[in-house]
């Protein structure tokens, strides 16, 4: 479907042909083929045997998405949905299944075999915040009625994601959505009360708080103590970051996650520009001589995408996602303004852009196929309403 949709594009796309993701995708190529270069010249043992470009590359597979999605609002929906949906069924087809539910309302960590807990957690954020930003259009008919049965599967779906995002206990996950979702909410609201007035709006506002609140004590109820456990376990990393103790950390998660991104620093301070190539995360851990021989064999990356990159492709690496991020977020904008993309999918674009930066902190699941999964259905979904902007703004230029 990539190698296709790029050809696709690149025989047929006319003016989407100088996208800046298209020369974005060259760069990134252009980087790693560097780095690799001058990492053969520098330190021959360490670099790869080709400069395996598609470690970066494969984040714009979105390219692909956004071609075969044609520009089509009820085509991105129907791909997220069916995303949400095969990612409920793997939940029972993969890992322990039922049983593994079972073991996670027992205070268990699950992960659903699903890479691990972390992964399978990021896909139930991800599952939660589409749900929440897009409830009206699940909920509501188009003649603005409550639909009963559309809302019962919509709690339900949202009852799975709240279940799934505590079994799985991923910290960085309930950060993120402390943080996203309130940020979705008072960014409708404004938009809301402005457009609908107070009286309109109330009661639906009643009706979210009311749900929240229940969901809240439910919550409380059933996973106090697996919550509360979770966060006890920050107190001593807290007490040596506070030390300035980075070498001491406990062997725990967060404890291992200091230990490598001080690490990390250490190496990207020798080549900050250019990096030590796709073997620059893996380095930082084998060959830090300070690090406990523990971590040395249990871990083999940094759980930070942004580090990773820092390390293995230098500020060079860093410019050119950046620099994605910057032009994805642009296009969404002037796509919504534009009339173009729905306002219900700019919203859920917004959280989700606070919430990606957020759990790529802690994890690199851009660097793995689980974050890159949802990266170019999400990036696909955005940036084939702003083709279609594009060219809808192409079209009446020529017209005029």
């Amino acid at each position: 479907m990539a190698l296709l949709g790029l050809v696709s594009l690149l025989v047929w796309g006319g003016g989407l042909r100088k996208s800046a993701a298209l020369w974005l995708l060259w760069a990134i190529i252009a980087v790693q083929v560097l780095t690799w270069t001058l990492g053969y010249f520098h330190h021959p043992q360490w670099v790869a045997d080709n400069p395996q470009v598609d470690r970066l590359a494969k984040l714009f597979i979105f390219i692909a998405v956004a071609w075969w999605l044609g520009g089509s609002t009820r085509n991105t929906l129907v791909v997220w949905s069916l995303g949400l949906l095969a990612f409920f069924v793997a939940l029972f087809v993969q890992g322990g299944g039922l049983a593994e539910w079972q073991l996670g309302f027992q205070g268990y960590r699950v992960d659903f075999g699903i890479r691990n807990a972390q992964h399978a957690a990021m896909f139930f954020a991800t599952g939660l915040l589409g749900l929440v930003a897009f409830v009206y259009r699940c909920v509501y008919s188009s003649a603005d009625r409550l639909v009963v049965w559309r809302l019962a599967i919509w709690l339900l779906a949202l009852a799975f994601c709240i279940a799934g995002l505590l079994v799985t206990q991923t910290r960085a996950i309930w950060l993120a959505l402390a943080i996203a979702l309130p940020l979705v909410a008072v960014i409708w609201m404004r938009f809301a009360l402005r457009r609908h007035g107070v009286a309109r709006v109330r009661r639906r506002m009643l009706m979210g708080g009311a749900l929240l609140a229940v969901m809240v004590v439910a919550v409380s109820g059933l996973f106090h103590d697996t919550v509360g456990r979770r966060l006890e376990m920050q107190q001593p990393i807290i007490e040596k970051v506070l030390q300035g103790q980075f070498t001491e950390m406990p062997n725990t998660g967060a404890g291992v996650r200091i230990q490598t991104w001080y690490a990390a620093t250490q190496w990207i301070a020798e080549r900050p520009i250019v990096g030590w190539g796709a073997k620059g995360r893996s380095l930082a851990i084998d060959q830090t001589e300070w690090l406990p021989a523990q971590v040395k064999r249990d871990f083999g990356h940094l759980h930070n995408f942004f580090l990773e990159i820092w390390v293995a492709y230098g500020l060079l690496g860093l410019a050119v996602i950046g620099a994605l991020a910057i032009w994805v977020g642009r296009a969404t904008w002037l796509a919504w303004r534009g009339g173009v993309l729905p306002g219900d999918m700019a919203l859920f674009a917004t959280g989700f852009f606070v919430y990606w930066a957020i759990v790529n902190q802690f994890e690199s699941y851009n660097s793995f196929w689980t974050g890159v999964y949802v990266h170019n259905l999400v990036l696909g979904g955005l940036v084939t309403h702003y083709w279609r902007w594009t060219l809808e703004q192409d079209s009446r230029a020529s017209a005029a």
